[in-house]
């Protein structure tokens, strides 16, 4: 009888325009990541268009919470849509906190694997903002869905083993020599390694749903 119930009532596809909208913003954040860590001159101007996006999704944000707050009716269960709006504000929060941490140790210039790891961020990005909007018709993007949250884990273990093998160089080359510099590098790949971690969230997030939904 619920079911029926709710299969007359107007459902609140808002939510999935939102959750686009936010999409847009973790690839516009990766996109300047992956040019901050270029470095240069531009870090600075990176790090504003990072601040900037951050500050666009937490709006989004809101607009998500309290739609949800308002809607009799939602596309799927309150509790999932809070979690993965969050989870992916969760992502470009860490990107936020990668500039904090590159700005406070004025940083211009950046190891090649931690230009890497930038790579890994941009293609979990792309791959998060394809996967938002299919969950607007799961049962027919279901496939896909699968394929790309797969394909995210896929790039954080990539994260991973860049992490670690950027460690061993940056130890084996200042851990002795100049051991502060060792300190600050491990703080930039950790935190790298970190905003690929939350997009591995988004993506178990987005698999929930699939799962609870078809």
């Amino acid at each position: 009888m619920l079911g029926w119930f709710r299969a007359l009532m107007p459902r609140e596809d808002r939510f999935f325009d939102l959750f686009a909208r936010h999409a847009k913003t973790l690839v516009a954040g990766a996109d300047a990541l992956h040019g901050l860590l270029q470095g240069g001159d531009a870090v600075p101007e990176f790090g504003r268009t990072i601040v900037a996006r951050e500050a666009e999704a937490d709006a989004i944000t809101g607009e998500v919470l309290l739609a949800v707050r308002r809607s009799f009716i939602t596309p799927f269960d309150r509790g999932d849509i809070k979690d993965l709006i969050q989870s992916m504000d969760d992502a470009i929060d860490q990107m936020q906190k990668t500039v904090k941490t590159i700005e406070l140790y004025e940083i211009r210039t950046f190891e090649p694997l931690m230009r890497e790891m930038g790579d890994t961020v941009v293609q979990a990005a792309r791959l998060t903002a394809e996967a938002v909007p299919l969950l607007s018709a799961i049962g027919t993007h279901a496939t896909r869905l699968s394929a790309l949250t797969e394909e995210i884990t896929r790039v954080e273990g990539r994260s991973d083993e860049l992490h670690d093998q950027g460690l061993k160089a940056l130890y084996q080359a200042h851990g002795h020599t100049d051991p502060m510099r060792y300190l600050i590098g491990r703080e930039i790949y950790g935190s790298l390694e970190s905003v690929v971690d939350r997009f591995e969230d988004v993506a178990n997030e987005i698999s929930g749903i699939v799962i609870e939904n078809v």
